[in-house]
This record gives C-alpha cells, structure tokens and sequence, in this order.
C-alpha cells in the first residue's frame, strides 16, 4: 500500500483566526521570533494498488471537490515512500 498526502491550506490572502490565535499565545509561552502562522489541514490515504497517473488524477480530484474548498483553500497531493 502507498500512502498519499493531501495538505490543505489556507490561500495568502484569506484571514487565518486560528493561525493568528496561536502566533499571539506563542510568545506567552516562551517561544519568540515567530514572524506568522497559517493553520491547515493534512489528509493521509491509504491506497491499494499502484499510485499511477490516473490514481493520482483521482485523489487530486477528491481534493478539490471534497478535501478542499477551493475557494479560499489552496491544496497539494504528495507521494510519500
């Protein structure tokens, strides 16, 4: 089996509350000279059989029409060994 990721993020330009939330706490906690934080998401598959071009077309499409909301997310597919 291979294993296929799927991180999700935020695009730039859209507000991130959450990153923002941490990068405010990060410093009360003893941990400086964090210039920004962007919160995102990460989906790990599990596939059978072989990760070929057209499994990968279809991840991608899974990620843009249900993982990610392409709108105001942006996402990317990775291989891992």
């Amino acid at each position: 089996m291979a294993r296929v990721v799927v991180d999700v993020m935020l695009k730039p330009e859209i507000l991130d509350p959450q990153g923002q939330a941490v990068q405010r706490a990060l410093p009360r906690l003893g941990f400086d000279k964090i210039a920004d934080v962007r919160q995102g998401k990460r989906f790990e598959l599990e596939v059978e059989g072989p990760v070929d071009e057209a499994a990968l077309a279809r991840i991608h499409e899974m990620a843009e029409t249900f993982l990610a909301n392409t709108v105001i997310e942006d996402f990317v597919v990775k291989v891992e060994s």
